[in-house]
């Protein structure tokens, strides 16, 4: 590492996955209201449904203690919840070979540094631990180019698109399938 004029070494950001867990939940409500608000094309919740409610029955709702699975993992730069993504296993006889990858997020001012990719990459290693688990498959917004490379490049492959999956004001949505052979 150079040294900055003056002597100073360059601020490096510390990047760490962990569980969000429901009491993170001061945390994390803020963060999925931003999601949701800022690209509203991106996830089939809405931040209408969302905003308003209290931590208690937002906690209820939608974070409940992780188990092997079904959990949320959050990025944190130095300390700041800056993006999650959540895996999401039936427990069906039929069903329990696959999982699905939900809430993926990362921050504007956290992107194009590793924040996704690194997410990524624990929420699958978790999934090759699984006994059983042989498939991963997600949805993503059709016209959201930067999260299908990252998919690509992690070895998701097209399975095929949900046209007008979503519709805001009126406009329409396609979203893309993909899945992962473990």
């Amino acid at each position: 590492m150079m040294n900055e004029p003056g002597g100073h070494q360059p601020e490096t950001t510390q990047l760490r996955i962990r569980p969000i867990l429901p009491a993170d939940v001061a945390e994390y409500y803020p963060l999925r209201l931003r999601a949701l608000r800022e690209h509203p094309e991106a996830f089939s919740s809405a931040y209408e449904d969302q905003a308003g409610l209290t931590l208690e029955v937002f906690a209820d709702r939608f974070m409940e203690a992780p188990s092997p699975n079904r959990f949320m993992l959050g990025a944190r730069l130095d300390g700041i919840l800056v993006g999650n993504l959540a895996l999401f296993r039936p427990i069906g006889v039929k069903t329990s070979h696959q999982a699905e990858l939900a809430r993926m997020y990362v921050a504007p001012e956290a992107r194009r540094q590793g924040v996704g990719w690194q997410l990524l990459q624990t929420v699958l290693q978790k999934a090759r631990q699984l006994p059983g688990l042989e498939q991963v498959s997600l949805g993503v917004t059709a016209s959201n180019t930067d999260a299908i490379g990252l998919y690509c490049r992690a070895g998701f492959v097209m399975t095929g698109r949900v046209p007008r999956a979503l519709k805001i004001d009126g406009e329409f949505y396609d979203f893309d399938t993909m899945l992962l052979i473990l």
